[in-house]
């Protein structure tokens, strides 16, 4: 009986951190549209972040390497910091009229969304 337990035992895995059997994530292939085609509304929120004002921008089909470029540039225009969360920009501060000019000259078709 126990050389059973002991083939039964080999077998289980207690602990995997890197599982081996799954198949490969697909990636989701989000279409890289030209600025023009794009509509993207601006909103400054503080929801979930503690009081701190944070500009959010929405409505992106792009990469995320795009994503990140242009964070990138926008940060560096609003002189702040920013994130790219799940096709959204988010930059720390109230942004609103700077990032829809800077949007907007960069051909992208741009809405203030809230109050």
């Amino acid at each position: 009986m126990s050389s059973k337990r002991k083939s039964s035992n080999q077998n289980r895995i207690a602990y995997q951190e890197f599982n081996t059997d799954i198949a490969p994530v697909v990636e989701q292939d989000t279409p890289d549209l030209p600025p023009q085609q794009q509509n993207l509304r601006v909103q400054a929120t503080r929801a979930g972040r503690k009081g701190k004002t944070v500009t959010v921008i929405t409505g992106f089909q792009h990469k995320p390497e795009t994503l990140t470029k242009l964070l990138k540039q926008l940060k560096a225009k609003c002189g702040s910091g920013g994130t790219v969360k799940n096709d959204t920009l988010e930059i720390q501060g109230e942004h609103k009229e700077l990032l829809v000019t800077l949007l907007s000259k960069l051909g992208y078709k741009v809405k203030i969304s809230g109050g």
